[in-house]
């Protein structure tokens, strides 16, 4: 049965503006009813903004709010951990933005801290509930491409809005732990869940700017099933947003463009007057704005499966534990960047076992057929493997 919720929101930036908007102003229900922030200004400001009742820069006033029954973590990384364990505490559902922790064993610890508590956990991973992946993802799961051979994520951008995400120390790296987080939880949601992923190969620079930690990065991810998963990260991509997607599989394939390229292109010479879209670099020329960006972002959908999975008293489609397994690629990936080798992926893996990659063997007159094709006059080629010698042919039959 569908509830309504009251909310804490713990965190006044961006990222708890996209999530108040998305909870106040789609679902209908439920409300936020208490803001959290570390600054008097941004916290009087944002109770403003979106006429919150009650406003805080105590953690655990708001955290332990009577008012509210769920919290939802918008804050930097180094802070999630402490949040989590109040709310869990405190007998509340908790919903936490990505990533969960900077590292895994730090997500690990927030794992059983809710599970120890009891107390219902949600990863609000918003990119893995764009309209495209859903359908997409439902695509594959009724077999669409046949068994998933290769995906590729990327998400690029000229890099995050507040200042924390640039302190390796609070975010716990750079465009791996901000951008790379979605593309493994987009990989692994067309790869699936079950399929373990074994080991990873990565590559990460600093090229632009004057930090730490790294602003490039691409890595490949091996799972159980021999399927790749590959992404493209960066803080130093001109020109807005860069959100794609593409799965390969043994009966076909699949092509997303969320952001750049959804349909709406408009050329000013004078300049758009007002927002854009996220990361939009220019408010002039050629400009790709964005219809209905929560919807595209996946922040609607996303909310409707936490608040739905709650009410109704199962898991929601991404949980703490998927945000643990991300965690435990990430951690790979940093290893594997130092080593410039393949390095394990190290984790409590609950997701069963996954059969490797196989298709029944065809035969043609006694012969294993490696590809079966249509040549432009209307004949059929094969090309032919004698398994007792080794021979391949052609042959048009």
């Amino acid at each position: 049965m569908t509830q309504p919720h009251r909310i804490t929101m713990l965190g006044t930036g961006l990222i708890a503006d996209f999530y108040t908007m998305t909870l106040q102003g789609r679902r209908g229900l439920d409300r936020v009813a208490v803001a959290y922030s570390r600054s008097e200004e941004r916290g009087a400001a944002f109770a403003d903004r979106w006429a919150i009742p009650h406003w805080t820069t105590s953690l655990k006033e708001a955290v332990e709010h009577p008012e509210t029954d769920t919290v939802v973590v918008g804050l930097p990384n180094d802070a999630h951990e402490e949040a989590i364990s109040l709310a869990a505490a405190a007998g509340k559902a908790v919903l936490c933005t990505k990533p969960l922790a900077r590292t895994a064993e730090e997500a690990r610890r927030i794992l059983r801290t809710v599970e120890d508590a009891g107390v219902f956990a949600g990863y609000l991973e918003d990119l893995a509930y764009t309209p495209k992946t859903l359908k997409a993802v439902e695509s594959v799961k009724a077999g669409a491409v046949g068994d998933v051979l290769w995906v590729r994520s990327r998400e690029t951008h000229p890099g995050p809005h507040s200042a924390w995400f640039w302190d390796s120390g609070k975010a716990g790296g750079g465009a791996i732990v901000d951008l790379g987080c979605h593309c493994i939880e987009i990989i692994r949601s067309f790869a699936g869940k079950g399929n373990r992923p074994v080991e990873v190969m990565c590559w990460k620079d600093t090229l632009v700017h004057p930090i730490e930690a790294e602003d490039n990065a691409i890595a490949w991810i091996k799972f159980e099933s021999g399927a790749i998963g590959q992404f493209e990260v960066s803080w130093t991509f001109r020109g807005g947003m860069d959100l794609r997607d593409e799965v390969a599989g043994t009966e076909g394939t699949i092509w997303l463009n969320h952001f750049l390229r959804t349909g709406f292109e408009m050329f000013t010479a004078g300049g758009e007057k007002g927002y854009v879209a996220e990361k939009a670099e220019s408010s002039h020329g050629w400009l790709f704005p964005v219809g209905d960006e929560v919807a595209e972002l996946g922040y609607v959908d996303m909310f409707a499966d936490m608040f739905d999975a709650m009410d109704e008293g199962h898991r929601p489609a991404e949980t703490f534990y998927d945000g643990y397994v991300v965690n435990a690629v990430m951690d790979a990936c940093y290893r594997s960047a130092e080593s410039r080798a393949w390095e394990p992926v190290d984790l409590e893996w609950r997701g069963g076992q996954t059969a490797r990659i196989g298709r029944e063997r065809r035969e043609y007159d006694g012969l294993t057929v490696i590809k079966d094709e249509l040549l432009p006059d209307g004949r059929r080629k094969l090309i032919l493997k004698d398994e007792a010698s080794g021979r391949f042919e052609d042959r048009v039959v």
